[in-house]
């Protein structure tokens, strides 16, 4: 089956081309990511880590209060469950 449609490949090829060195020694014929020199296999999407350290927020489920509460439930539980066996 013929294609008869015709590819909007213009802004492609215009885009500008990473500026990285393949192992042949030519230059990489990739487009560069938006902003960046490099394209997404040479570095150009990545940033390093996130912003902030993400591994010290604290979610407080180990707190006092938590703990307590937990421990009120259970024991609310633990009495409803006997007041529902003795009847």
């Amino acid at each position: 089956m013929a294609e008869t449609h015709r590819r909007n490949t213009g802004p492609m090829t215009a885009s500008p081309r990473c500026g990285a060195k393949t192992r042949k020694g030519t230059p990489c014929q990739a487009p560069a990511i938006a902003g960046k020199a490099r394209c997404r296999m040479h570095g150009g999407k990545g940033s390093g880590a996130p912003p902030g350290n993400r591994n010290a927020l604290k979610h407080g489920f180990h707190t006092r209060e938590e703990r307590a509460f937990r421990q009120e439930m259970r024991q609310l539980l633990r009495a409803s469950q006997d007041l529902l066996e003795k009847s």
